[in-house]
């Protein structure tokens, strides 16, 4: 009995040193549609910088009319978004947590839903310091049951960079990848060992499952740090995403075959996508898996008069894949690949398929296939990989001085392809 309970003690004392890596993420089936960026733009990442006069805006849906008593806390993460070690009032004024008072019902749709919202920073909270920070949304104050949670960042921009993305890789020349390069100038700020005080996080199109991390400079000449020809920042290039618009109920616009009403609700069938197998590159524009909520000629708040629609997403192919899984990929699901974002194979159809529950509004996506026992997905199984392809790299730099408690993001940049 005496080695099972001590066999139990360690499997506790484990689990307690576990940290939670924070990730934009829904929990509750009912909750749809969860936003955070800039108030006023559509498309930049949600990252404000501290002291200045920007609004991060969070949103999301509740399926249904009925009165739901929401609220949200605010932690301060370390550079690999588990919490810091931080006290609330070391890196907010104010309250830690607030209730959300702003919501609207939706008006004239076929799927009821209400839609709450917040701003930060607000009369109750605001920054101190930079860094990353997780909103973390409940119901009836169970702090402990989130029903979602949104990342965001504050930025003290001290340092500078410069950089570029190239086809000439150490892997080919103009071919599947492209090799992202910079500098970085510290701007006076003291760095005694710069290969353990500076983190350094990539991003290509804000995935998560190719971001780069824990990277040491090529060289340093006084106070510029080089990041040149580093392995690890070699990407696949990618096909562009695919796009579609869902933004009216009345005509099959880009990327749509058709409208339907299937009573009650309305119902998208995408055009049938297809294997890349000729290799040739062809541009498409889009924003770099981004999606906007949007309803056409709509009078009054987008929020809440945009309508739900069943959106069939279709791959016709011969056989499945059987080294590995096929998911859906973007933003709409904050580049995740789960059980939401993975795609069924249907043997009589011949064909991959997926439905999801989306917002009119613009989506982009792309399909991802991750090799059984892998975490790391590739665009090319499917669409093929070219170095031409337009992508978005940002850069985010974190400092941590000696005798320091947490990372400051000092600096963030993003490069287009």
């Amino acid at each position: 009995m005496r080695p099972k309970i001590l066999l139990l003690s360690f499997i506790l004392l484990m689990s307690v040193n576990v940290r939670a890596v924070f990730r934009t993420q829904i929990f509750h089936p009912n909750i749809k549609t969860l936003q955070i960026g800039i108030k006023g733009e559509n498309y930049l990442h949600p990252i404000i910088e501290l002291n200045s006069n920007e609004l991060l805006n969070v949103g999301f849906d509740e399926m249904s009319h009925e009165a739901h008593s929401y609220g949200y806390k605010i932690i301060h993460c370390n550079a690999d978004w588990t919490p810091s070690s931080l006290s609330t009032n070391e890196y907010l004024n104010g309250y830690t947590s607030a209730n959300i008072s702003d919501f609207k019902l939706s008006q004239i749709t076929t799927f009821l839903y209400t839609h709450y919202q917040f701003e930060l920073p607000n009369s109750d909270i605001n920054f101190k310091i930079s860094g990353n920070y997780v909103a973390i949304i409940y119901e009836d104050n169970q702090f402990d049951k989130p029903i979602a949670q949104a990342c965001f960042s504050i930025v003290e921009p001290k340092v500078t960079i410069s950089g570029k993305v190239r086809a000439n890789t150490d892997i080919e020349l103009n071919g599947r990848y492209q090799q992202v390069d910079f500098d970085l100038m510290l701007n006076g700020i003291q760095v005694k060992d710069a290969n353990n005080e500076i983190k350094i996080c990539v991003r290509q199109n804000n995935r998560i499952d190719n971001e780069v991390t824990s990277i040491q400079p090529t060289f340093i000449s006084g106070s510029k740090l080089s990041y040149i020809n580093n392995k690890a920042l070699i990407f696949e290039g990618g096909y562009e995403y695919h796009s579609f618009d869902i933004s009216s109920i009345y005509a099959a616009n880009n990327g749509v075959a058709e409208i339907r009403y299937k009573q009650p609700n309305y119902e998208a069938f995408l055009k049938q996508d297809n294997i890349q197998k000729s290799k040739k590159y062809m541009h498409n524009f889009d924003v770099n898996g981004k999606f906007v909520i949007n309803l056409q000629n709509a009078r009054d708040d987008v929020n809440i008069v945009a309508d739900y629609m069943q959106v069939h997403f279709m791959l016709p192919t011969s056989q499945p894949y059987i080294d590995g899984q096929l998911y859906l990929g973007g933003e709409f699901n904050y580049n995740l690949m789960n059980e939401i974002s993975r795609l069924q194979y249907d043997f009589n159809a011949g064909m991959y398929h997926k439905t999801l529950l989306l917002k009119q509004g613009g989506y982009n996506y792309q399909y991802w296939f991750v090799p059984k026992n892998m975490t790391k997905a590739n665009v090319e199984r499917v669409e093929g990989s070219y170095w031409e392809t337009g992508n978005e790299y940002t850069i985010y730099i974190y400092h941590r001085g000696w005798g320091e408690r947490y990372d400051k993001l000092v600096g963030i940049k993003s490069i287009l392809k």
